[in-house]
């Protein structure tokens, strides 16, 4: 549960529905063929240097920075021929606006990770 506190109240998010809509967000982006697993050493390590994780299902780790925004680790797998650099730099745009307009919190960071091809 990611909690916030601003000048009209408290606001509590889903750390499911977080995950929920930034997989769907990526599925979405033309280029990506699916999610990947997350390897849980990598994701538990990163969860105890970055911060406390919130979420940590399949391919998407959400967890929070010194300051209180969202960084997001994403790991996918991109189709044959696809711009990996512009595919990426069209997901990070994506989810940090989709997330922002939808739950209204801040995002810090997304780290995408292309970890396979789909041929």
């Amino acid at each position: 549960m990611v909690t916030v506190e601003n000048h009209i109240g408290k606001i509590s998010v889903s750390g499911n529905y977080l995950t929920q809509l930034v997989r769907h967000t990526v599925t979405g982006c033309f280029g990506v063929a699916d999610v990947c697993c997350v390897n849980s050493f990598r994701s538990a390590l990163s969860a105890m240097t970055f911060g406390k994780a919130y979420s940590k299902q399949r391919g998407v780790a959400i967890r929070t920075d010194k300051s209180g925004g969202l960084v997001i680790d994403l790991h996918i797998k991109v189709t044959y021929g696809t711009n990996i650099t512009a595919a990426v730099n069209s997901i990070i745009h994506k989810v940090s606006f989709t997330v922002e307009e939808a739950a209204g919190l801040t995002v810090r960071k997304v780290n995408v990770y292309v970890d396979d091809m789909n041929a």
